[in-house]
C-alpha cells in the first residue's frame, strides 16, 4: 500500500479516478471511440485520458496512462490484417521488436512525462486556466512530433518525418478544440465542492468504523466472476465465428483464426474496461454512503463521537479482541460538574465552548490510546484500548482536570471521572455499570476528582479541590 501511495499518491479518490481513466483509455484504444481511420494510418484522440490524468492528478498518472496507450496500441498492431504503415507499431510484426517498442510505448510514455510536467508549470502560473488551456490545444501536435519523429528514426522507409506534425488543417483544429474542451469541462468539474466534497468523505472512509471489509470481499467476487464469464463468452464465440465462416464456405487459415481471436480479446477487454469502471463506481458510492453515515453520527458540537458511534465501536473493540494472554483497557466516564448553573449564569454560547474545550481536552490527553465520545448533554466517554499503568492513567487524568480548570476567566471548570480497568474481551454493559459506580463515588467523595478501580484491586480515589 505504502508503494501504491507513494507512485499514484496518497488520495484514494484519485486512485480510482487513475483507475477509471486506465479503463477509458483501454475502451478508447479496443473501441472506434479512440481512433479516427485516415488511410494510409490510423489518427489516434485516444491520448484524452493522458491529459486528463496529467491536468488533475500528475505527471507519474499522466506517465501511466501513456503507458497503458502504448500498449493497447501495440497489441492493436500486433493483428494480421492491419495496415502497414500500423504494423511498425508491433513488435511481432515490424522485424524489428525493439524499435517498435520504442514507437508503441517509448514514444506515448514521453508523451505521458512532457503531458504532466507542462500541466504542472501550468497550474503555478498566474493564468493557470489559461495555461492549461494552451497545453490541451498543443498536445495532439505535441503527440503526431514524437511519432513521426520516431517513425522517421526507426523506420524511415515509411517516409514519415518530423515534419508532418507541422501540418494543419481543419481536422487539428477540431482535435485541439477537442482537448481544450475535454480538459477544461472536466477541471471545472474535478474542483467543484460536489466533486471535492465527495474525495474527503471518501479519502476519509479509512477511519470509518461502519465499513465492512465483507462488503469489499463481495466487489472483489463480484469482478472475478465478470472477468470468468467474459473469458468464457471470448473463447466460445472465437470458436463459433470460425465454425460459422467455415459453414458459409469460408476457408479458415491459422491466420484469419488468430486474427478472430485477436478481435475477440479486444472486445473483452473493451467489456472489462466498463465493468472496472462499474465496479470502482459502486466502491465509490459505497465508501461514500457509509462515511456520510459515520459522519452523521459524529456530535457536531465538539467533533467527537455520538453516544450510537462509540457504544457501537466499544462493542466492535470487544467482538475482534483476539484470544491471548490478557490485554487490559480503561474505560472513564467523566461529567462536567454544576454544567447547568454554567449555561444559567454564562449563558448556552458559553456552555458549549465549555463542551468542546473539555472535548480536545479529553482527545488531546487520550486520543492517541484510544476513542473519545460524547454520550449526553454534559457527559463523555473514553475507551482506553492500549494496556495503561494506573500511575501513567493518574498523571493523564491530573494533567486533564488541570487543563480544563481555566477554561473561562471567572469560573474554575471541573469534573467528575469514573474508570475502570477491565481485561479484554468484556461485556460492555458490565463495564458501563462498573464504571458508572466509579463515577457515582467520585460525585459523593465531592466532584472535582476522579475514582477509579484497577483491574484485580482495590479502588483508588484522587480529588483535587473544585
Amino acid at each position: 500500500m505504502k508503494i501504491i501511495e507513494k507512485l499514484w499518491g496518497s488520495s484514494c479518490f484519485d486512485r480510482y479516478f487513475l483507475g477509471v481513466l486506465i479503463a477509458i483509455e483501454l475502451l478508447m484504444s479496443f473501441t472506434s471511440l479512440g481512433y479516427i481511420h485516415i488511410p494510409p494510418i490510423s489518427v489516434t484522440i485516444a491520448y484524452l485520458p493522458i491529459l486528463v490524468a496529467g491536468c488533475l492528478l500528475g505527471t507519474v498518472q499522466s506517465v501511466t496512462v501513456g503507458v497503458v496507450f502504448g500498449i493497447a496500441s501495440m497489441y492493436k498492431a500486433s493483428a494480421f490484417y492491419v495496415m502497414p504503415a500500423d504494423a511498425v507499431f508491433s513488435p511481432f510484426l515490424s522485424e524489428a521488436p525493439a524499435s517498435s517498442l520504442v514507437l508503441s510505448i517509448g514514444t506515448r510514455s514521453l508523451f505521458g512525462l512532457l503531458i504532466g510536467f507542462a500541466f504542472l508549470a501550468a497550474k503555478k502560473s498566474k493564468h493557470c486556466r489559461l495555461w492549461a488551456g494552451l497545453v490541451s490545444a498543443i498536445a495532439p501536435k505535441v503527440h503526431s512530433l514524437l511519432v513521426y519523429t520516431a517513425m522517421g528514426i526507426l523506420f524511415p522507409e515509411l517516409g514519415r518525418r518530423y515534419t508532418s506534425a507541422f501540418q494543419w488543417d481543419l481536422d487539428d483544429t477540431l482535435f485541439a478544440a477537442l482537448c481544450v474542451l475535454v480538459v477544461e469541462l472536466l477541471w471545472t468539474i474535478y474542483q467543484s465542492d460536489t466533486i471535492q466534497n465527495a474525495k474527503s468523505y471518501i479519502d476519509q472512509s479509512v477511519h470509518n468504523p461502519y465499513a465492512s471489509k465483507r462488503v469489499y470481499l463481495f466487489f472483489a467476487i463480484f469482478d472475478f466472476f465478470l472477468l470468468c464469464m467474459a473469458v468464457f463468452a471470448t473463447v466460445y464465440f472465437s470458436q463459433r465465428e470460425s465454425y460459422m465462416l467455415g459453414q458459409h464456405g469460408v476457408v479458415v487459415s491459422e491466420i484469419i483464426s488468430t486474427d478472430l481471436l485477436h478481435l475477440q480479446v479486444q472486445f473483452l477487454i473493451a467489456s472489462l474496461s466498463l465493468n472496472v469502471i462499474s465496479v470502482i463506481l459502486l466502491i465509490s458510492i459505497y465508501k461514500y454512503m457509509s462515511y456520510k453515515e459515520y459522519r452523521g453520527e459524529m456530535d457536531e458540537l465538539t467533533g467527537i463521537m455520538g453516544r450510537r458511534m462509540f457504544l457501537y465501536h466499544c462493542n466492535k473493540a470487544q467482538e475482534t479482541s483476539r484470544p491471548g494472554p490478557e490485554k487490559t483497557g480503561w474505560f472513564l466516564f467523566v461529567d462536567v460538574d454544576y454544567f447547568k448553573a454554567i449555561n444559567d449564569t454564562f449563558g448556552h454560547a458559553v456552555g458549549d465552548q465549555v463542551l468542546r474545550e473539555i472535548a480536545a481536552n479529553l482527545q488531546a490527553a487520550f486520543g492517541e490510546d484510544g476513542k473519545v465520545g460524547r454520550i449526553g448533554g454534559d457527559e463523555f466517554a473514553v475507551l482506553i484500548e492500549t494496556p495503561m499503568l494506573q500511575q501513567k492513567l493518574d498523571q493523564r487524568l491530573e494533567q486533564f482536570l488541570e487543563a480544563i480548570s481555566g477554561t473561562l476567566p471567572d469560573r474554575k471548570i471541573s469534573c467528575s471521572i469514573g474508570g475502570y480497568q477491565f481485561v479484554f474481551p468484556q461485556s460492555v454493559k458490565h463495564i458501563l455499570t462498573e464504571t458508572d459506580q466509579m463515577l457515582y463515588q467520585a460525585k459523593e467523595n465531592g466532584r472535582a476528582c476522579y475514582v477509579t478501580k484497577a483491574y484485580a484491586a482495590s479502588e483508588l480515589s484522587v480529588c483535587m479541590e473544585p
